[in-house]
Parts: C-alpha cells; sequence; structure tokens
C-alpha cells in the first residue's frame, strides 16, 4: 500500500481518502437504549422494518415477567404489550402463576444485532413455554434461568413435559383476533390437533417451524391505521393438521437429499437503505423522555 502510494506521487496521481463503510442497519438500530418519541407505528414487514413510537412491556406485572433485561428487547406496539398482558391473565386462569416472556423488540425495532430476521416492527413476542411458578424473580434470575424444551426426536413428537395447560395457552393466543400466526415445532401442532376435541379452526393459525421448542412466536397483525406496516400473508384455508403432519413424517423418514438442489446463498445483512424511508427519521428522531 506504502509502495503504491509514493508510485502514485510520483506520476502525479491524487489519491482520494478510504470510503468509510455505511454502518450495517442492525449496528444503528442496536445503539438506539429508548424509544423515539413519536405516535406508536410499526413500519415495513416483521423482517424488514422499524417502528416508531414503541413503549416498553413493564419489567414485572401481576402476571408476567420479561426476562433477559439485559437484551433491552422489551419494547413492543401499544397493542403487543396489551396482547402480552391479556395472554399472562388467560395463563394465570389455566393454573401457572403467568408467563415469562421473551424478546419483543427493540426500542426502534429494526434489525438486531444477535438472533431474529424477524422481531423488527414492534409486531413480534416470544413466550417461554417454561411453566412459570412465580413473578418475582430477580433480574438476575431472569439471566440465568432457562427455557425448557418440549420436543422429542428432534420436534417430532412432544416430550412429557408438554400439558394441557400448553395446549391451552397457545390457544388462548391462537383466538385473539390481533394475532396473524403462532410458530412453534410440529410436534406440538400435531399433538394439539390431537387433543382438541372442539373446533379446531383456530389451530390454523398455528404453523410449523424449526427449532420453537422453548418458546412460542406469536405475531401480531398490523393495527388498523398503520398504513406504513406490511402484513403477512393469511395461513393457507384449513386447519393445517395434515400439513404439521407431513412435517412429522420428514423428521422421521427425511427424504433424500436433492444431488442437484443448489447451496442457499448465504444471506446478505441489511443496510439503512433495505428498509423503509420511514426508519431514517425513526432513528433521528429524540428519544422518549
Amino acid at each position: 500500500m506504502i509502495r503504491t502510494f509514493v508510485f502514485a506521487i510520483l506520476a502525479g496521481v491524487t489519491m482520494a481518502a478510504p470510503v468509510a463503510a455505511e454502518p450495517l442497519a442492525k449496528a444503528q438500530f442496536g445503539a438506539m437504549d429508548v424509544g423515539s418519541d413519536q405516535r406508536a407505528a410499526p413500519i415495513g414487514s416483521y423482517a424488514k422494518g422499524c417502528a416508531a413510537g414503541l413503549v416498553q412491556l413493564p419489567e414485572t406485572g401481576p402476571t408476567w415477567q420479561a426476562m433477559r433485561l439485559s437484551r433491552n428487547r422489551n419494547w413492543a406496539t401499544p397493542d403487543t404489550v396489551d396482547f402480552v398482558q391479556d395472554l399472562s391473565r388467560a395463563a394465570q386462569r389455566n393454573g401457572w402463576a403467568g408467563i415469562y416472556v421473551g424478546d419483543l423488540s427493540q426500542p426502534r425495532g429494526g434489525p438486531m444485532l444477535t438472533g431474529h430476521r424477524s422481531h423488527q416492527t414492534g409486531l413480534d413476542a416470544d413466550i417461554w413455554l417454561y411453566p412459570a411458578t412465580r413473578m418475582d424473580l430477580s433480574r438476575r434470575a431472569r439471566e440465568d434461568l432457562s427455557a425448557i424444551s418440549m420436543r422429542r426426536a428432534n420436534g417430532a413428537y412432544v416430550n412429557d413435559r408438554w400439558t394441557k395447560a400448553h395446549h391451552e395457552l397457545v390457544k388462548a393466543a391462537a383466538k385473539d383476533r390481533r394475532v396473524a400466526r403462532i410458530f412453534i415445532f410440529p410436534g406440538a401442532k400435531v399433538q394439539m390437533c390431537n387433543d382438541e376435541t372442539g373446533s379446531k379452526a383456530w389451530l390454523r393459525k398455528v404453523r410449523p417451524w424449526w427449532g420453537h421448542h422453548y418458546h412460542m412466536h406469536v405475531r401480531l397483525k398490523c393495527p388498523r391505521g398503520a398504513a406504513a406496516c406490511i402484513d403477512q400473508a393469511p395461513p393457507p384455508p384449513g386447519n393445517g393438521c395434515a400439513d404439521a403432519e407431513k412435517w412429522v413424517q420428514d423428521i422421521v423418514n427425511p427424504p433424500p437429499p436433492d444431488p442437484n438442489a443448489k447451496p442457499a446463498p448465504p444471506r446478505r445483512e441489511l443496510m439503512m437503505a433495505d428498509l423503509p424511508a420511514q426508519c431514517a427519521q425513526v432513528l433521528a428522531a429524540p428519544g422518549r423522555p
């Protein structure tokens, strides 16, 4: 590099200073520690967006506790905070002390420094499947307590920790009109399909997905009037039980790999230009007092 610079001077060539790389969107949103002082509004899509005016789920309530407080991911739209509190009361009615709440969103949404690709608009909530027994955990305990897996055989089946209370918790979430989808491991969906004795219509919202055996991921619809929010397409018609069974069969008897399949391209990190233009305004807005 030094030799190139000297030769350039001798040749009368002016070398431009190196251009600093644009910071990744996750670095900019991850640096925000409070929500923006704006009207609450989810912006963009669940995996490519941000959120104005998010509020914090209180760290502790009568029937909920926010976990992993060091992450500062207990921010969400007011609708999401209300939903989480309502679901916690439903859990208490079914025999738990309440619920332990995992990641919601960062203070201004957007891509996260670690972990999720979604959770960017304040409309996603991870609800632990750990049966909550106490609502007075210390901050240290909330960092150290481990969630409990509910799966067996790589997610094809539930294990002996799965209970009727888990079934009823997922059901309560799915029957809430604010909810768009719930992601949980395939064996849980099949178990709920087999155990449900009433209408199975609510199971349409419950979608099998990899992982999600320590928590269920609840995704809310865009609130009414949120013009910049992009809803996910509705689930396919029907209760989805046959589809979940197909997932299970593929886990138990995996199909042979396709020799002609091309490897998936690496995921590119999101830049600010990839997000809706309003996200720059969210970053620049003053913080909540």
